[in-house]
């Protein structure tokens, strides 16, 4: 009896669950429809309608969290600047990051997206005039995005860039770095701001769109690294540093799920 009753307990807690969701799916879409006629009118005005866009974005994250209970935190480790200009970078595990930055960063900026995602209806209008697209099919193509995320920063817009690239799907805090992030920012002397989603995973994991739950969505701004010092032979040291800095906050914020984890710091000695 007391196995039937837990049973019959787990399934109706999925129901609820993808119930939820639906729900979720549905506020997304409907708050979507209400943001694509601005899209269309500020995608008119260059770089200014760009960074409206971004604002019309940011007002359908937090409309959007609202709906779904989700309470955005933000804990700031050092003094965080509005008015200056940075390569934004996060730790990447799901779907929820993406509103997340949108959510997070109050300036601005321009993320670097994969172009997979603009075959989506609707959805696709919006990404392509709110992002700097990535195609990694060939060199010529990811120049072509490298260039733009410079004209952004030309324009001190700054730039927000996933440098695991795709989901990391390991248990480790972190995928390796790719080098573009920092070769960008030693070529352009922007500072590199790291940020920490601490609980999108746990928003939503990546295994399903259907794991979606309520509760806190915390982002950990850390202090800002400058590059001044840099040259290009040293994007990999710069590569280590922040990798570091990032890998050692999830291992502080989120330590339940990292406790057993040998920073890459600590096993390289």
């Amino acid at each position: 009896m007391l196995i039937f009753g837990a049973t019959l307990m787990k399934y109706l807690k999925k129901f609820i669950q993808y119930i939820y969701c639906i729900y979720a799916l549905i506020g997304f879409i409907l708050i979507m429809f209400v943001v694509v006629p601005f899209v269309a009118i500020f995608s008119m005005f260059g770089i200014r309608g760009g960074n409206f866009i971004y604002r019309a974005c940011n007002i359908w994250a937090r409309v959007w969290y609202f709906m779904i209970g989700i309470r955005h935190k933000a804990i700031f480790e050092a003094p965080h600047n509005n008015h200056g200009h940075y390569i934004f970078v996060a730790n990447h595990c799901s779907y929820m990051d993406i509103p997340a930055v949108v959510r997070t960063i109050q300036q601005p900026v321009r993320v670097l997206g994969k172009s997979e995602m603009l075959k989506y209806p609707i959805f696709g209008i919006i990404y392509k005039a709110a992002v700097i697209v990535v195609d990694r099919s060939s060199a010529e193509k990811r120049a072509k995005s490298v260039r733009a995320l410079k004209a952004a920063l030309n324009k001190t817009i700054s730039i927000f860039i996933f440098p695991e690239g795709t989901f990391n799907e390991s248990d480790q805090p972190l995928k390796e770095f790719y080098d573009g992030a920092f070769r960008v920012a030693i070529e352009t002397r922007t500072p590199i701001k790291p940020l920490i989603f601490v609980d999108t995973l746990e928003r939503m994991h990546w295994r399903s769109i259907f794991e979606l739950t309520p509760g806190r969505s915390a982002v950990v701004y850390l202090e800002e690294i400058p590059v001044d010092q840099y040259t290009m032979k040293d994007v990999q040291r710069l590569k280590k540093l922040v990798y570091e800095r990032m890998e050692h906050a999830l291992i502080k914020y989120k330590p339940a799920l990292y406790a057993q984890v040998k920073p890459a710091s600590a096993a390289a000695n």
